[in-house]
């Protein structure tokens, strides 16, 4: 009997010491608890021995944590109601602070992302928030890791996702749109009669100093109207031959009517 007792008593302990046995994976840490004292430091990765009822381990997993932040109704600066939702990037680098500075680290950090994405984007403009999401991105980032840094939370990463205007902004800007669009459409439209002047200008300036350019220009344009299949011909005729011919037949009859 007595042998049978302490048969019984050894396979108690090794089922008790195989009970206590754990094993962490090489991104996992463990904070130990021994008699509500904290460990000095995380233990792991690899097997560890965890006696109950005398220790308790809490895991702490230190890989990167992606988070959405749920979509958030914003009023920016210039007073438009919007909808931004975001994705948090973040990761624990200290698991002893990440459990005993915070209840709940991950809880934490969304909430404080959702009132941080609420805050910085109450102070710009609707124009800033669309066209310079790479510095609020950085800004929310900054705000959101300095934070966190006392919980042990890495803050590596914030991206706005989607920003949701309401209908009347958005026909509002699809009419801005349109207009500037008709405005640069114009603005080219004058560069180039600006530049065309300025060609012709210089064409005519060319063409005034040697007098035969003029012709064969004439004669250029009769070519290119040749080319088609016109049954019209328009036939420029210079000003100033008119007005020599004019000349010469009101002198023949001058000279007519004298004789």
């Amino acid at each position: 009997m007595p042998l049978q007792y302490v048969g019984i008593a050894l396979a108690i302990i090794a089922l008790y010491l195989i009970s206590s046995i754990r094993i962490l994976f090489e991104y996992q840490r463990g904070v130990i608890f021994r008699l509500g004292r904290v460990l000095e430091e995380p233990k792991g990765p690899g097997i560890l021995m965890v006696f109950w009822p005398i220790d308790r381990m809490v895991r702490v997993d230190l890989r990167t944590i992606v988070q959405d932040v749920a979509s958030q109704d914003v009023i920016t600066r210039d007073n438009v109601s919007v909808k931004v939702n975001a994705v948090v990037y973040f990761r624990v680098i200290d698991p002893l602070r990440a459990i005993l500075e915070v209840e709940n680290y991950k809880y934490a950090t969304e909430q404080l992302s959702q009132t941080t994405l609420r805050s910085i984007l109450g102070q710009v403009e609707l124009d800033e928030l669309l066209a310079e999401r790479d510095k609020i991105n950085r800004r929310l980032q900054d705000v959101l890791d300095t934070q966190s840094d006392p919980w042990g939370i890495k803050v590596s990463l914030v991206e706005v996702k989607h920003v949701d205007l309401p209908d009347h902004m958005q026909r509002a800007m699809a009419k801005q749109a349109e207009s500037e669009r008709e405005r640069r459409a114009k603005v080219i439209h004058a560069e180039g009669e600006f530049q065309s002047a300025a060609r012709l200008r210089d064409a005519a300036r060319i063409i005034e100093n040697h007098p035969m350019a003029m012709q064969m220009r004439f004669l250029q344009t009769l070519v290119d109207i040749g080319a088609e299949n016109n049954t019209t011909i328009v036939f420029p005729l210079p000003i100033d031959l008119v007005n020599a011919i004019f000349a010469k037949v009101g002198g023949d009859k001058g000279v007519g009517e004298n004789g």
